[in-house]
């Protein structure tokens, strides 16, 4: 699956400024309560008490993955 102008990290320009084009290999669903996180949704601190369910993959229990998560604003900040 390959990224297009309608991906959201293609229109929020993630793509591009902060990460090299790519093609995604797998399947990515992170959700709080029944809630689905979707790029630019903003959660307050009370919808993230609990941990979120992430989903990678589909359900193919054969492979592995490694999730990192980082703020490249944070990154940038520190740099100055």
């Amino acid at each position: 699956m390959s990224l297009s102008r309608r991906d959201p990290l293609v229109v929020g320009s993630v793509v591009g400024d902060v990460l090299d084009p790519f093609t995604r290999l797998v399947s990515l669903k992170v959700t709080y309560g029944h809630r689905e996180v979707t790029n630019g949704l903003d959660l307050r601190p009370s919808q993230v008490l609990n941990k979120p369910i992430v989903e990678i993959g589909g359900d193919d229990f054969r492979n592995f993955y490694t999730l990192v998560i980082f703020s490249p604003s944070f990154l940038l900040s520190s740099l100055i």
